[in-house]
């Protein structure tokens, strides 16, 4: 059914859609060529993905699919609240869980592939800890988790696609004939196609309140305005060190992340600890190409695109507020913010306190409540229009 719901969705997006123009979209990084984003939403490539993406059948029970974890009608994030209230996503067989929250999937195409920078320092990938260079590389990871779809291996999904006649002829006649018989060819001719959906307006549409307000379409309310001059400021707060991509706040391809790794000191998720045996989650350094204990406990910084309608927050779901993930930023210059507003304690010690970011955490005045508040409203303008109606739900 889900599967159903998911074609159709992409059809009715389709049929209120015109083409989009081709944006040419420079990576940050130097000297690295542009890429044309996003895709055409009729490139059959994508089409196929959009199928692939939807399919339970490539579950090991045949009862989750890409879409389940990365729902189209939330914003591309698990709202499923069967696995520790939602601070984790549960896998095919009904019972497993995994170990960070599932982070969003709209917007992903723009983190650049997987890189160490001139100072050191890491950029790129997807995932929380980059351990996938690109997208194809990404949608490799959940079909032979076991812990998520949990199939064996690669050859186990390609026999699942060829279950299906109509997948088949399409992988046929787009990737060469008899693209699947091969093992290795035919996966990734599978995770090129999802990669390509991935890659295409449905989920990078730049509709929200705050694109509508660039285009001159529409006017922020003197709070939201507030918000955005907070934000973007390098005085009143330090947000856009992290969360901004672009050097101009003007421009109209923002996805506000630098797609850097940063350790922010959050708590752990006493839950998911719990779970997991009380192991630390160590972000960047379970990366199986990292071995710099420097890295401990940084995370990649997550674009703040429909973040307001995508908690819980964090990578462990710690926090459920949008608004105390600001007072949590907050209490780093605000001696007055010394308790977690969600669980009337002061605030728990972060789960790796080694190598926090504290030259940017503690940069900036402390926030009344007004600029608080400001804040949360210029986020909430981040909400692609179609995901608007979630706002007030939550």
């Amino acid at each position: 059914m889900r599967f159903f719901l998911g074609v159709m969705a992409v059809a009715a997006f389709l049929s209120a859609c015109s083409e989009p123009k081709q944006v040419v979209v420079h990576s940050a990084e130097a000297n690295k060529p542009s890429v044309d984003l996003p895709v055409p939403l009729t490139d059959p490539k994508a089409l196929l993905g959009s199928q692939l993406f939807f399919d339970m059948n490539l579950s090991k029970q045949r009862n989750q699919s890409c879409g389940t974890c990365h729902d189209i009608s939330q914003a591309f994030v698990d709202k499923r609240t069967d696995a520790l209230s939602g601070a984790v996503s549960l896998g095919s067989d009904g019972h497993s869980m995994g170990s960070r929250n599932t982070p969003t999937a709209g917007y992903a195409a723009f983190s650049p592939v997987f890189h160490q920078m001139a100072n050191g320092e890491y950029r790129g990938g997807q995932f929380l800890d980059g351990r996938a260079s690109g997208l194809a590389q990404q949608a490799e990871g959940p079909f032979l988790n076991p812990l998520e779809m949990a199939l064996p291996d690669g050859a186990a999904v390609i026999e699942r696609v060829k279950e299906n006649a109509r997948y088949l002829n399409l992988f046929n006649t787009l990737y060469g004939q008899d693209a699947l018989d091969d093992a290795e060819k035919g996966y990734a001719a599978i995770t090129d196609a999802i990669a390509m959906f991935e890659k295409t307006a449905l989920f990078m549409p730049f509709d929200s309140k705050y694109d509508r307000a660039l285009r001159g379409e529409e006017t922020l309310t003197p709070e939201e305005e507030l918000g955005k001059t907070l934000f973007f400021s390098q005085q009143f707060t330090n947000c856009n060190a992290c969360h901004q991509l672009n050097t101009s706040p003007l421009n109209r391809q923002e996805t506000f992340s630098n797609y850097e790794y940063r350790n922010i000191g959050v708590p752990a998720n006493p839950d998911l600890m719990a779970h997991n045996g009380h192991k630390r989650d160590v972000g960047l350094l379970d990366n199986p190409t990292i071995d710099d204990p420097l890295q401990a406990g940084k995370f990649k910084v997550p674009s703040l695109r429909n973040v307001a309608v995508t908690g819980p927050y964090m990578h462990n779901g710690v926090f459920k507020d949008l608004r105390t993930v600001v007072l949590f930023y907050d209490k780093y210059n605000n001696p007055t913010r010394s308790v977690n507003p969600e669980t009337d304690q002061p605030w728990a010690e972060p789960e790796v306190a080694e190598n926090i970011d504290w030259v940017n955490l503690q940069k900036g005045p402390a926030l009344p409540d007004q600029r608080v508040d400001a804040i949360v409203a210029f986020l909430k303008t981040l909400t692609d229009k179609r995901y608007e109606a979630l706002l007030n739900a939550r």
